[in-house]
């Protein structure tokens, strides 16, 4: 998935609850079951990057704040 095809944060945590929602429905094909779970799989993958990110982006000012500070 390029970076131009890859969905926002949100939109892939919306498509995941949709996927969810979905999957929750016992009269869904096994097949579409399988397609499903594919697809999730590679929207969780992209929301716990994005989360990583966010969280190496926050340490890193973080780290920076405190720096600052002890050179005051």
């Amino acid at each position: 998935m390029s970076e131009k095809e890859r969905p926002s944060f949100e939109q892939a945590l919306q498509r995941l609850e949709d996927i969810v929602n979905q999957l929750e429905d016992e009269s869904i094909s096994l097949e579409k079951s399988i397609d499903l779970y594919e697809e999730g799989i590679k929207l969780s993958k992209i929301c716990t990057e994005t989360l990583e990110e966010a969280e190496l982006r926050i340490k890193k000012v973080a780290d920076q704040h405190d720096d600052d500070n002890k050179n005051e």
